[in-house]
């Protein structure tokens, strides 16, 4: 079956510079690549381990706020952490099982979303607004759905790449964290397909309500997913072909903007379950290579605590939000900026002459 080829339109902020990004033009340069990730800046970490215990305050009181400001320094690559320009990438992509009806909605919403996305009415242009960040959208060719992975590979190899090589390129030269979320119409049929096949366990396991599917529908859903899985097991060798055969275009792209932003020393903050398990394919190809994400918070989407929990990620709140756009991902940069001010502006024991303990 051919798969038309993802075509990607930037919506929002066209005068973006983006960081360069290494030729990638199979699933195989990308596999090269991942072998030369960078590591945490020891330097950045010693000096901000240094300077922790001077701040006037008890050892720990500030509790992950004080976790928070040594990751951001660890993987910015300086001391002291940054959080002057936050950026997000919401990427959107359609998805060919949503025509089995495992979603609540028709996919023509995803066009719909994008383009009130471009208008500034959706809740992630509220809290961009509100919390400064700089958003970005990308629509990945919404005319022309992946495949449906219950007949077919979601993606063909070519597809696949293009769309990773879009989310590397949408990682701004000079943002200090990275927000990644998406929009799809069945997204988090993709997502769940994607985790059953990486960590195993039945398709019920993983697969929830979504966009708010019950009953009959969602007994329908966790029978596509489990079809799929099973459909292409022995082609999943690995979270690349993964990602290829139950993925989807905006999934492989938040796996290129991850990349990339790990090239680039750009922290990154996950949104919810379909953004966390579509990173999640780089983890069984190398174990730190999500060492630089944060998980922002847990979804009301059953599976995403699961899912986090098998990546080793404790998210920053759990507010019951299951919105996707990268909503949660934006909300935890208040606390990153929090972290930031407290680690760079508190007073030290001796300039505020105040008696550390003995």
């Amino acid at each position: 079956m051919t798969v038309c080829q993802p075509q990607v339109s930037t919506c929002l902020n066209k005068e973006l510079s983006v960081q360069p990004i290494p030729d990638v033009k199979t699933l195989d340069d990308f596999r090269q690549l991942l072998r030369s990730l960078p590591g945490p800046d020891a330097g950045a970490v010693d000096a901000a381990a240094a300077r922790e215990p001077q701040l006037t305050k008890p050892p720990g009181a500030l509790g992950r706020l004080e976790e928070l400001s040594a990751w951001l320094c660890a993987w910015q690559g300086h001391h002291p952490p940054r959080l002057e320009k936050p950026a997000c990438a919401v990427f959107a992509g359609n998805h060919g099982v949503a025509a089995l009806g495992v979603s609540a909605f028709p996919a023509e919403v995803t066009v719909q979303m994008v383009h009130n996305f471009t208008h500034g009415g959706a809740a992630i242009n509220q809290l961009c607004r509100t919390f400064g960040v700089a958003l970005n959208v990308y629509a990945l060719n919404l005319e022309s759905p992946t495949a449906d992975f219950t007949r077919a590979p979601a993606m063909d190899e070519a597809a696949c790449v293009l769309a990773i090589k879009a989310g590397m390129a949408a990682v701004p030269e000079d943002c200090d964290v990275l927000c990644l979320g998406e929009m799809g119409i069945a997204n988090t049929t993709a997502a769940a397909a994607v985790a059953n096949a990486l960590f195993g366990g039945d398709a019920a396991e993983w697969t929830g309500p979504g966009t708010g599917v019950s009953g009959q529908a969602l007994s329908r859903k966790t029978e596509v997913v489990a079809q799929g899985v099973a459909l292409h097991r022995p082609a999943l060798t690995d979270g690349l072909e993964i990602l290829r055969h139950l993925g989807g275009y905006e999934l492989a792209a938040i796996v290129g903007a991850v990349v990339a932003a790990r090239l680039a020393r750009v922290p990154v903050l996950l949104d919810g379950f379909i953004c966390t398990a579509a990173a999640a394919v780089l983890a069984p190809m190398r174990p730190d290579a999500l060492d630089h994400c944060v998980v922002a918070h847990i979804s009301a989407e059953p599976a995403h605590l699961r899912l986090a929990e098998r990546l080793g990620k404790r998210p920053l709140f759990d507010l019951g939000m299951r919105l996707g756009e990268a909503s949660g991902a934006v909300l935890a940069v208040g606390m990153l900026k929090a972290a930031v001010a407290c680690h760079n502006g508190m007073a030290t024991f001796a300039e505020a002459g105040v008696s550390d303990k003995e």
